[in-house]
């Protein structure tokens, strides 16, 4: 079954963390739609139906109605999308109005991500977020209310400054939501971000590695403790909730990417749109698409392999591997298990609770140069 991507990558004001292609002209944003579309003719689904869509950003949320009902209709009209497929598009708190949500529901949508980022008020306006905790907590509300029956929400840890405490805090508020999946990042510091530039110029300073660890660790402990499955590195979801999009950047299935930025896989070749506005309209309205790509090789499918199956809870299928691929990762593995941050599970290479924090490490090293 393949996916659908689609980017979408209008903002109203940029946080000061995000490193994503995003942009603030809105005035913009029926032309990139009608490009969108387009693009959809130009790029037909080559076999099988898609099994999820996901409209991501940026913020979606920030298109008009009509704008969204185009673009839903437009998928609809030139993908076979299954009537069961998993239909997810990220929004704002405070854009979730009683009509939007309402609007989700007839589009259909089934399942809302919000980035919600923190409860905390005074670092929300840290991070330019334009949302309260309250619109947080009430855009739930209203969207439970339309029908919504999965939603997610994204946070971020180890802002500067922040306690174990307060992080506390914001797990057992999430809780409180009872929403169906939540995501986790350790708030990162992206070359050529806002947030880079005020760490290099010395006006923030980065949360110590060891308060991270543990602010990770009772996160993992909060969330299983109230019945959260652990699936992939920074996921959580409730039994049956989790994310069956992002679960096939995982697992190697096929997807294509529509829209400025969006990224594509087919099996055998990955392909990127040009993250440019103009570029990418200009090119669409000219019949061809913007795009860049490169073949997959042997190696560089292991390589993926090991960087995808690694981050989620079943690891590694090593009965899926090459005889040399197989001897070539046991024989790099063997000091992280005699270390505690792998170990074998059935025919399953695997990270440990103590791996897990430190994954990139051990996912480059099992990587072949």
């Amino acid at each position: 079954m393949a996916g659908i991507y689609v980017h979408i990558p209008f903002c109203s004001s940029r946080c000061v963390y995000c490193g994503f292609f995003s942009t603030t002209r809105l005035s913009e944003r029926q032309r990139y739609v009608d490009a969108v579309c387009r693009e959809m003719d130009l790029r037909p689904l080559c076999e099988g139906r898609a099994d999820t869509v996901y409209v991501g950003g940026g913020t979606p949320s920030q298109l008009t109605p009509l704008q969204l009902e185009q673009l839903f209709a437009y998928i609809n009209n030139v993908y076979d999308v299954n009537p069961d497929a998993e239909v997810t598009i990220e929004c704002n708190p405070d854009d979730v109005t009683p009509s939007l949500a309402a609007l989700f529901r007839r589009l259909p949508v089934s399942r809302v991500s919000m980035g919600v980022q923190t409860f905390d008020d005074a670092r929300l306006q840290f991070l330019h977020r334009r949302h309260t905790s309250l619109q947080a907590r009430e855009a739930v509300r209203l969207l439970r209310e339309a029908g919504i029956a999965n939603i997610s929400i994204d946070l971020i840890y180890a802002f500067p400054g922040e306690s174990l405490a307060q992080w506390h805090d914001d797990v057992r508020q999430a809780l409180q939501l009872d929403v169906e999946h939540i995501s986790a990042y350790a708030l990162s510091y992206e070359e050529g971000t806002p947030l880079e530039r005020m760490l290099r110029e010395g006006r923030v300073n980065e949360a110590d590695e060891e308060l991270q660890r543990q602010m990770y660790y009772d996160l993992k402990d909060l969330l299983e403790a109230a019945g959260y499955e652990h699936y992939e590195i920074s996921n959580f979801a409730r039994q049956g909730f989790r994310s069956r999009h992002n679960s096939s950047y995982w697992n190697h299935t096929p997807y294509i990417g529509l829209g400025a930025g969006a990224h594509s896989f087919d099996g055998r070749r990955r392909q990127w749109n040009v993250a440019h506005l103009d570029q990418y309209i200009q090119a669409i309205g000219e019949g061809r698409v913007p795009a860049e790509g490169e073949e997959i090789d042997a190696v560089t499918y292991y390589n993926e392999t090991v960087m995808t199956a690694l981050r989620t809870c079943e690891g590694i299928d090593l009965s899926a591997l090459t005889d040399g691929q197989r001897q070539s990762c046991l024989r790099q593995a063997q000091r992280y298990m005699e270390g505690g941050l792998l170990a074998i599970k059935g025919n399953r290479l695997v990270l440990t609770r103590e791996g897990l924090f430190v994954s990139d490490m051990v996912m480059s090293d099992l990587m072949v140069l």
